[in-house]
């Protein structure tokens, strides 16, 4: 049994069994892909995925179990590689950070500035994708931290941390006749308009949509979009009534729109840091995490883990 046994059979299950697919991205043969496997399976005693013909097609209930148990020793493996090098006092590696748009766009640029006068010779990456697309890169060990509102604390094998809480805006062209409401603009108001706002799963739509439905309120609801900047572009048009993340407003330039606080309409969100659960965290990983949210110290997040670990 070897590493790139276990590594064949993972890439294998997240390429869809496309075995073409997983010999590009290992760098081998397709041939030698279907070697490594069948080998494995010999040693075990079992066949770890059901085939038609020379096509792999999915995994057989013995697969399915010792899948996880793959992962773990790949995962594993990766631990014991990063805690060498921490040990040996290297400050050089690779971050990757998935996020999405907004967190992105809004919260993380001065993060990655300040990150990068630290760890000028560590290689970061930020990886963009909605709440789902997020979690599932941190599950497969493509992001080392993941930053999103929606979603993340959906998945037990990540543990999540909450950074800090935001509110929504309401935004319109100037002139607009919600302006006159100003702050006490009421749902009832609001829901007489085209609204535009972020797809469903996105940056606290969850919390718009209980709004209004606890309020016996009908949105009419023209357009979503994951981008709040597309959404802000779509009001400078005059399609409709913009509802963002507060963090997306730009005063200088956003000089066509004007804002509305929402917060006394939508429930407060939290936007939450996640990590892939027993994964060895580097030095520079913990401090990437401090920048972002000064309360998550390295303390608090090892403190965070181990009780999640006990509790399970």
């Amino acid at each position: 049994m070897n590493f790139q046994q276990l590594r064949s059979v993972r890439v294998t299950v997240q390429s869809g069994f496309n075995l073409t697919e997983v010999a590009t991205i290992l760098c081998t043969s397709q041939p030698g892909v279907s070697r490594q496997i069948r080998e494995l399976e010999e040693e075990l005693g079992v066949d770890i995925f059901v085939r038609a013909g020379k096509r792999l097609t999915g995994l057989t209930p013995p697969g399915a179990a010792l899948l996880p148990i793959v992962e773990r020793m790949l995962l594993d493996a990766e631990n014991l590689k990063r805690a060498g090098e921490d040990f040996a006092s290297r400050i050089d590696g690779r971050l990757t950070v998935a996020a999405t748009h907004s967190q992105a766009r809004y919260a993380l640029p001065h993060v990655v500035r300040d990150f990068r006068a630290l760890f000028p010779l560590v290689s970061l990456h930020l990886h963009q994708g909605s709440p789902k697309q997020v979690a599932e890169m941190l599950l497969t060990g493509e992001a080392d931290i993941g930053v999103a509102t929606e979603a993340l604390a959906l998945y037990p094998q990540l543990v999540t941390l909450p950074c800090y809480r935001w509110t929504h805006s309401i935004v319109v062209p100037p002139g607009h006749p919600l302006l006159a409401h100003g702050e006490a603009v009421t749902l009832e108001q609001l829901a007489q308009y085209p609204i535009i706002t972020y797809n469903l799963g996105y940056t606290g739509r969850s919390h718009i949509d209980d709004a209004f439905a606890r309020a016996n309120l009908q949105p009419n609801v023209v357009l979503t979009a994951m981008d709040a900047d597309v959404i802000k572009t779509y009001v400078e048009l005059g399609m409709g009534v913009g509802i963002i993340a507060s963090i997306a407003l730009d005063a200088e330039r956003d000089t066509q729109l004007r804002m509305l606080d929402a917060r006394h309409l939508f429930e407060i969100n939290l936007t939450r840091l996640a990590i892939r659960r027993g994964t060895w965290l580097r030095r520079y990983t913990y401090s990437f995490i401090e920048t972002f949210a000064p309360t998550l110290t390295r303390e608090v997040v090892e403190r965070a883990v181990n009780v999640l670990q006990v509790v399970d």
